[in-house]
């Protein structure tokens, strides 16, 4: 017999309750269960990052997260960024600094990225968000392209 819960979540704002297996991942409760395929598992260990999502504001890997540990919780995924078919201020930064390439750990960093800057007050260092950003891993943009984009909406937010 399966251990399962019914959970109540709210994601990006919008709730639900849904019943789980207690070994199911959150990611995989949003990616298979929910549809919110925007949070992408990649390594499965929470070393990558790409499967960051906010959880009650914080970050955190979801492939690390059970499902039913969201019970009560507010989710915000990277499909919760955007306003409708409106980007927001951060996923404008990333495209107009080249801060993605092949795109698939962009999630992880746009949802790391919205959790820093909604702590940060002021415009932070290079250095600051080089080492919030070290975090997760990118293959393929040598993280310049991103660090420019997080400040950029630092200033931005600021202004």
């Amino acid at each position: 017999m399966k251990d399962i819960h019914l959970i109540a979540l709210t994601v990006n704002g919008e709730e639900h309750e849904i019943v789980v297996e207690s070994r199911r991942t959150l990611a995989d409760v949003l990616r298979h269960d929910l549809g919110y395929t925007g949070t992408h598992i990649g390594c499965e260990h929470g070393i990558c990052g790409a499967c960051t999502v906010l959880l009650d504001g914080q970050p955190v890997r979801a492939c690390l997260v059970f499902g039913v540990q969201a019970d009560g919780c507010d989710v915000r995924t990277v499909e919760g960024l955007s306003d409708g078919e409106e980007l927001s201020d951060l996923q404008k930064a990333f495209s107009r600094c080249h801060g993605l390439q092949c795109g698939f750990c962009t999630p992880g960093f746009l949802m790391l990225s919205e959790a820093y800057l909604s702590e940060q007050d002021g415009v932070p260092d290079e250095a600051q968000v080089r080492e919030v950003m070290a975090s997760n891993i990118c293959r393929c943009t040598g993280y310049q392209g991103i660090v420019e984009a997080v400040r950029q909406v630092a200033e931005e937010r600021a202004g």
